[in-house]
């Protein structure tokens, strides 16, 4: 089938998704904080917004760059350099700043689900950094000239999504226990931290030496 990758791309995709997957920010403060203060519903709530917004993500990413590529191939590999540049910065980011995780453990009534999901949309769809991300974070995996990047980018788009749902979704179950990992174990983060700079580096690293070949 043409819209899926070659398996080294799909390999490739795998270990970045698993690494941002389990390093602590604002999605994950929101899951882990609402299992916490209202119950493992509303943290799967949470969670399945903004899946909900990774998939709207996807759809625009998908179509937008889509029309990139057919307008001007240079102009889709100007982002692709950008995206590196941009990978970098998070990587820095990760060693200098670390990881963001404060979830809120008081325990307060339950929002209404719906309420919960809306919440999860929303932090996804308004968070800037998400909606860059996604911009510059799939084009690494596309080729300019691919004549499927279309279906491609939908299709890792899709991929990012399922495979975050099995790491994120034990997160919220066992929200108290996680939630003390991380506060406990600062070690731990920073291990997190490490592995996303070293794997947003290497990616960074490939499209820029591809690009002055």
């Amino acid at each position: 089938m043409t819209f899926i990758p070659d398996a080294s791309t799909i390999v490739q995709f795998a270990i970045a998704t698993f690494i941002i997957a389990i390093t602590p920010g604002p999605d994950m403060t929101l899951f882990v904080g609402r299992a916490l203060s209202e119950g493992r519903a509303a943290g799967f709530a949470c969670m399945s917004g903004a899946m909900t917004g990774c998939l709207i993500h996807t759809t625009l990413v998908a179509l937008g760059l889509s029309a990139l590529i057919v307008a001007s191939p240079q102009a889709f590999m100007a982002l692709k350099i950008f995206g590196a540049g941009y990978l970098v910065w998070l990587a820095w980011q990760a060693i200098t700043k670390g990881s963001a995780f404060s979830p809120d453990a008081t325990r307060r009534p339950a929002r209404p689900l719906v309420k919960n999901w809306m919440t999860g949309v929303g932090i996804n769809l308004l968070n800037p950094k998400i909606i860059l991300f996604f911009m510059t974070f799939l084009p690494q995996f596309v080729s300019a000239s691919d004549p499927h990047a279309p279906g491609k980018l939908f299709f890792l788009g899709m991929m990012f999504i399922v495979l975050s749902i099995p790491i994120t979704a034990p997160m919220v179950i066992a929200a108290d226990r996680f939630a003390g990992l991380l506060r406990k174990s600062p070690r731990v983060t920073r291990i997190v931290d490490y592995l996303f700079a070293g794997v947003f580096s290497a990616f960074a690293l490939k499209i820029l030496t591809a690009q002055a070949k």
